[in-house]
């Protein structure tokens, strides 16, 4: 299980085309990819729209990026690429 901690930085937050594509991303690995916001003790399934959507991250929230599985490493690079780099809306 590998945990890395990225910041949303894209000025819209985490919202519904961020999460479309952060879910397409995750859903391309076999490994369960969760997200974590421990200010706010709460955690989406990065596969689902809903589980994302839910977490309401805004510009500036701190999340954890939980990966366990076979693809764990390339899956938690992609992922922590794709947050970090703004989703490409910067």
């Amino acid at each position: 299980m590998l945990e890395r901690e990225v910041s949303i930085i894209n000025p819209l937050g985490l919202h519904a085309r961020a999460a479309a594509k952060l879910v397409r991303l995750s859903r391309s690995f076999t490994s369960k990819v969760l997200l974590e916001n421990r200010e706010t003790n709460t955690t989406a399934n990065a596969k689902s729209m809903l589980s994302i959507l839910a977490m309401a991250a805004g510009i500036g929230s701190r999340l954890v990026i939980v990966v366990d599985g076979a693809d764990e490493v390339t899956a938690a690079d992609a992922v922590g690429e794709l947050i970090s780099g703004g989703f490409g809306e910067l």
